[in-house]
């Protein structure tokens, strides 16, 4: 009884979390409620015990990492045409302070 209802319980989970990556994959407007779907799911599962907590948790950290590359893509300026350095990261580089390294700990 309780075998049947966990099966149940994890296939729907998978079949959120599919569809989620399925609408990442064609770009959908609505990735952010389709990733709220399936960590819903993923932390139902975990709480009824269907889903070890730690497992729940690592599923949930790869739709949030998945949601915000996507995000992240969309928001990326295009990369300019000269090539090179930014303005920003040659004066990153050059203000960057070369550091004496660390004495050694002995043993007393």
């Amino acid at each position: 009884m309780r075998a049947q209802r966990n099966r149940s319980v994890r296939s729907s989970v998978k079949t959120k979390v599919t569809k989620f990556r399925r609408g990442i994959a064609e770009g959908a407007d609505e990735a952010p409620e389709l990733a709220s779907v399936a960590v819903s799911a993923l932390d139902r599962a975990a709480s009824k015990g269907v889903l070890h907590r730690n497992n729940a948790a690592r599923r949930k950290s790869r739709v949030m990492k998945r949601l915000n590359a996507t995000a992240e893509a969309v928001e990326a300026p295009a990369p300019s045409a000269k090539g090179g350095r930014s303005k920003g990261a040659a004066a990153k580089a050059s203000s960057t302070k070369a550091t004496a390294p660390r004495p050694s700990r002995t043993k007393r």
